[in-house]
């Protein structure tokens, strides 16, 4: 008798609306825009950048459903050009009767060319784009499709959210009257999702399935088996990449080895990879060896160049390079900080001693007057004068 196969955990429990959402109450809340949004039936493209788990594709099609539209899914990993042709001929019989959503998953996987076909769909309204990204859309996203789309920041689930999603879960598989779980079996699966609810209801789904009963030792042995294989495209890329970086962090090669070697084996984009190299090799080695981004660099130029399987090495050396590496975060600190006040502050009226004198009138106002190349005056904005962001380690 062939078994039934039925959809994950995860997909069979997707709330169906506001209701039932679980997490983002900056959002989804009462008076919080997305609320309105379902509310008065207004809806607009907008880009949903957060990551894994959060809750992005659930709220897609929340906002599709209160406005009755045609939901189309997309990923941006598999999908085209020819893909979006598709839907925009689709759509021909429906444009000014219903709305068209397109839901385009990991929009930061589309190339210009691809992003720049979907611009005219979207700014006459032919198509709602709703896209959804783990990285920072003003990077990945072209900026005529940017300013088109209102960006929504996701957080991943606070403690009291997974535990409201862990208890959804038991009563799906349990039944209402055996939905408690043990503190510890608990603590370990909040521990476990990161924040990540697609990762909890998984591995409580997978244990289940295999022992029944959820324990720590189940829960453990549950996460080697065959019900959660790394997947590229999904939840444990995410996982890894984060073990990698944490290990380079902590000067640990060996660690840093293994994730790399599970991510490359995998078949993982290897440009990925050496791209959080290059990042890591300014946020965490910085000025104890600046050395280190000139190879973080090489490596990725590497790896463009010769591609897998060869490439692994230069990404192996990289690896090793970095962990070894003496780690200085002052830079990104400093950074940081002068970007927490530019942010609380807004822009400061700047020094008319540095300020560039282009014209005669501006010479008058007393641009660059008493400017000099080596002062020992601070330079700051007057609100800013005895700031300091970088310490030097």
């Amino acid at each position: 008798m062939t078994a039934t196969v039925q959809p994950p955990l995860a997909d069979r429990l997707r709330p169906k609306n506001l209701t039932e959402f679980i997490g983002q109450a900056h959002l989804v809340g009462n008076h919080q825009p997305l609320n309105l949004v379902v509310k008065t039936k207004q809806l607009h493209s907008m880009i949903f950048w957060g990551p894994p788990g959060c809750g992005k594709t659930t709220l897609a099609r929340i906002l599709a459903r209160s406005v009755q539209a045609n939901f189309v899914f997309l990923s941006a990993v598999s999908a085209g050009k020819g893909d979006i042709k598709e839907i925009i001929e689709q759509t021909k019989t429906l444009f000014g009767k219903q709305q068209t959503v397109l839901f385009l998953d990991e929009i930061h996987r589309f190339n210009k060319a691809q992003q720049d076909y979907l611009l005219p769909f979207v700014e006459t309204g032919r198509l709602i784009l709703i896209g959804a990204t783990t990285e920072n859309p003003s990077f990945t996203v072209i900026s005529p499709l940017l300013s088109r789309c209102q960006v929504f920041v996701l957080e991943s689930l606070a403690k009291k959210d997974l535990l409201k999603v862990l208890k959804r879960g038991l009563r799906h598989l349990r039944g209402e009257r055996s939905s408690h779980l043990g503190g510890e079996a608990q603590d370990f699966l909040i521990e476990f999702s990161n924040g990540d609810a697609r990762q909890l209801l998984n591995l409580l789904e997978a244990t289940h399935r295999l022992y029944r009963k959820i324990t720590v030792a189940n829960l453990t042995n549950a996460l080697q088996s065959k019900w959660l294989r790394y997947d590229r495209k999904g939840d444990e890329h995410f996982d890894t990449i984060s073990a990698l970086i944490k290990s380079m962090r902590a000067s640990d090669p060996d660690a840093a080895l293994y994730y790399l070697a599970r991510m490359v084996a995998a078949g993982d984009d290897p440009l990925f990879i050496a791209r959080r190299m290059v990042v890591f090799a300014s946020e965490d080695v910085g000025m104890a060896q600046p050395t280190a981004l000139v190879v973080a660099n090489e490596v990725f130029n590497a790896c463009k160049i010769i591609g897998y399987p060869e490439c692994q090495e230069n990404l192996a050396h990289g690896v090793v390079y970095l962990a070894l590496a003496k780690k200085d975060r002052s830079a990104y600190d400093a950074y940081m900080s002068a970007l927490g006040d530019v942010k609380k502050y807004g822009n400061q009226p700047i020094p008319l001693s540095i300020r560039n004198p282009v014209t005669k009138l501006m010479k008058n106002m007393g641009y660059g007057q008493g400017y000099e190349k080596y002062p020992n005056i601070s330079l700051l904005p007057d609100r800013l004068k005895n700031k300091k962001y970088y310490l030097k380690q």
